[in-house]
């Protein structure tokens, strides 16, 4: 189903095949997924194509700093037909959903959403109501715009399982999408590769693929060594630590392999782990910052010691 599904997704987000590969191990690892780049190189076809493939619902939110946290979760409106509050369900309440340059909410708002990636329900007006399952947040922001922008807290950066970029497509892979393209939208021509019930075994495969204890002290030992690093403010949380092995597990399963090797853990673990750390050094730009955070992941992946090589 994983392969189906990438060249599915790859179809219509052209020429990005590790992006799309990263989000569709995020899906079935069971994670969110954080898109920073600039508008216009499709973050949000990316979603609702993995949603379309996959029979799910999808919503779009459009973050701003006028939004509500009711916005996003919904409200109970009275009905004098029956005296009674009823619910009305707001955009949280889907399969996948797009969270459009969620760095441009408030503090308030962007917690109700966070309480829906971590929690899987949200809580209105007393009441705890279930979400959808499965269900994936892609959210997206502009690192070049930050004026009139609310930056993402620490808490809210480590309940994304991985965080991609997407740039540009290469020139022959974006005439050669300019000519496909015509005035249809290509997202009606995909067709679903999986049901709602098939990607949830997938699920649950997934999760219960075997990792060796050699694998997983080799994942615990990445971790720890980025709190070590002089270069690093802050390591990765023991939480990056479990979602790391989970997408490793999704990336050997991608593989069509049953067990994890260090290789799945190595390679999971830019897209896992770099969103996670702050650099000693401080600097303006996301992007720089991001940078020097990935320079530091790669020095410490290729001085940690691999199970079973000398």
């Amino acid at each position: 189903m994983a392969r189906a599904l990438v060249e599915s997704i790859e179809s219509v987000v052209v020429g990005k095949r590790e992006a799309v590969e990263t989000t569709v191990a995020t899906f079935l690892a069971g994670g969110h997924l954080l898109v920073e780049d600039v508008p216009g190189v499709g973050k949000t076809t990316l979603a609702l194509a993995l949603a379309r493939c996959l029979e799910l619902t999808a919503s779009r939110i459009q973050f701003t700093a006028d939004l509500l946290p009711a916005d996003v979760t919904g409200v109970s409106v009275y009905d004098q037909s029956t005296r009674t509050f009823r619910f009305h369900p707001g955009p949280i309440f889907a399969g996948v959903v797009v969270a459009d340059e969620i760095n441009r909410a408030t503090a308030r708002t962007q917690s109700a959403l966070l309480e829906a990636m971590g929690e899987g329900h949200v809580s209105i007006e007393g009441d705890t109501r279930p979400l959808p399952d499965p269900f994936m947040v892609v959210a997206t922001q502009n690192p070049l715009d930050m004026e009139g922008t609310y930056r993402l807290p620490e808490a809210q950066r480590d309940r994304f399982m991985t965080r991609l970029t997407m740039g540009y497509p290469e020139p022959e892979e974006e005439a050669a999408m300019l000519l496909a393209r015509g005035g249809a939208d290509p997202l009606d021509a995909l067709r679903p590769v999986a049901t709602q019930d098939e990607a949830l075994r997938a699920r649950r495969t997934v999760a219960g693929l075997h990792v060796d204890p050699a694998v997983a002290r080799y994942a615990v030992e990445l971790v720890a060594a980025t709190r070590r690093d002089p270069a690093l403010l802050l390591g990765a949380s023991p939480r990056a630590g479990l979602q790391l092995l989970a997408h490793a597990r999704a990336r050997a399963a991608m593989d069509g392999r049953g067990f994890v090797s260090p290789d799945d853990v190595a390679r999971a673990a830019p897209a896992v782990l770099t969103h996670r750390l702050i650099p000693a050094e401080r600097h303006v730009s996301p992007a720089r910052t991001h940078e020097a955070a990935a320079q530091a992941l790669a020095r410490v992946v290729s001085a940690t010691a691999v199970p079973g090589r000398r």
